[in-house]
This record gives structure tokens, sequence and C-alpha cells, in this order.
């Protein structure tokens, strides 16, 4: 599978000048690609003013990933911001190129910058297949809980995905828990790991480095960028990471546990 990392600067509060940007981005890419993956809250910024900038679902953003999504016959994921029923979202929508999509609202709100006290959280996951792959896409403070990103519970020969994908607005006071838990999932749930992040400084003046990053079902380093604004493009082997999962089974001795939500 073909996959695209878009780490981008976002403008404060300016869905407009975003989906621009992003969408040049995305018009010049330097080959085609099956998965094309935006940062968290790509048309604001990660903000807690929900109120002057979410959108209803099936407006503006959604339309525009769905056209992203037909016109490069690759899906396009990453979150923003969502009204919905009276309330807010943090919201990943998962657009195939024939338009159809799924939805995964975070689970986890980073209560240190007040998300929980103004968006919803998720109650699901999702798991969706592509290109033969099983992807199972979280947003940015998710990273830090390994039982929701569990890949199996208990000593299975299944495993849920083969691809654990995280959209993030991580900032620079934090990127050393970034680079290590991206490269953590990956090696305790025998998967490839991608991590999207943003560069840039936000309104609220906290910088990021990005630090967008594949890694591999043993946990080396495929990539990383820092600092600036990149498109990076990777194919990822199915066939590789299943050999390894029948050399190295560890997940057989994994414990069983029961999730409360």
């Amino acid at each position: 599978m073909h996959i695209t990392l878009l780490q981008s600067s976002l403008y404060w509060h300016d869905p407009v000048a975003n989906r621009a940007t992003l969408e040049e981005h995305i018009f010049n890419l330097p080959a085609p690609t099956d998965l094309i993956v935006l940062p968290e809250m790509f048309t604001t910024g990660f903000t807690m003013d929900a109120a002057n900038v979410a959108e209803p679902m099936n407006l503006t953003t959604f339309r525009w990933l769905k056209q992203m999504a037909a016109q490069t016959g690759a899906v396009v994921t990453g979150s923003y911001v969502v009204r919905e029923a009276g309330n807010f979202f943090n919201r990943l929508v998962w657009m195939q190129p024939d338009g159809q999509y799924d939805t995964y609202d975070k689970r986890h709100l980073f209560r240190m910058a007040g998300e929980d006290g103004i968006y919803t959280a998720g109650t699901r996951r999702i798991i969706k297949e592509w290109k033969g792959f099983r992807i199972c896409p979280l947003i940015c403070y998710d990273l830090r809980f390994p039982v929701w990103s569990r890949n199996t519970n208990g000593k299975s020969q299944d495993f849920d995905y083969d691809l654990l994908l995280y959209v993030a607005n991580w900032p620079a006071a934090r990127r050393n828990a970034w680079n290590t838990l991206l490269q953590a999932r990956a090696i305790e749930n025998l998967s490839y790991v991608a991590g999207v992040n943003r560069v840039g400084v936000d309104g609220n003046n906290h910088p990021y480095t990005g630090d967008s990053a594949l890694i591999d079902f043993k946990g080396d380093v495929l990539f990383r960028h820092s600092d600036t604004e990149i498109v990076h493009q990777q194919t990822l082997s199915l066939d590789e990471l299943r050999s390894f999962r029948e050399k190295f089974p560890a997940n057989l001795d994994a414990d069983t546990f029961t999730l409360s939500l």
C-alpha cells in the first residue's frame, strides 16, 4: 500500500486557507497514492473555540474531503471540528474515493487544555480495510493509552489491524513522548504505525516540531521528519508484516482484558 503523510503548518481558525494549502499539496503529489493522511483539526489548528469554528457534517470540509478522495483515487483522512445534535466532536473522517465514509470521534480528550469540557468523547474504534490492509485511525492524545490502541485482546492468532494511524497536533514540549510512544505502539502491537503531526506555531503560541513518522512492526523508524512542512510517500509491505508475525508471534502470549467505557 502506498501511504502519503502530509505534515503542514496550519492557519489559525482559517478553514479556507488551510483547505487551499492542503489541496495544493495534494494536487502536486509526486506519485499516485492509496492513502493521504492529514493532521488533527486540519482546518483550524487545535482549538477550544468549537462554537465559532465547528461545521455540521456533510457541508464544506466534508465535501472537500469527498472531492479530494475522488480526484486522487485515494482515501483521505484527518480530523476537524464537527457540530452534531448540539455536541462538538473532534472527528476524524475516513473518506474513500467512491464517496463511502466512516467517522471516528476522539476517545481521549486532552483535559490539560480543557478539551474534555468542550468536546464529546467517542465510544468506538473503527477498523477500515483498504488495499489489503486493515487500518485503525486514532487521534493525538489516544497515543498515550495502550489499551485503546491494543491490536488483539489476549492469546489470538488474529489481529485487528495492520496499520495503526495517529493524526495529531502534538506540541514541541512533549515531542519525546510522541516519538517514544509511536515506536512503543508499533512494537507491542506487531503493526506498522504512522503518526502525522503539524508544524509551526498556533494561535496560543504553542510551537510544533512535526516529527511525523512511519514505524515498522519491529519498532524501526522508516521515516521521521521535523520542523518543516513535508509531503512524504512510502510503500508498506503486507507480506513483510505477515512474515514477521509468523516468526515472532508475541501476540500468543498477550494478556486478556475487559475494556470499560
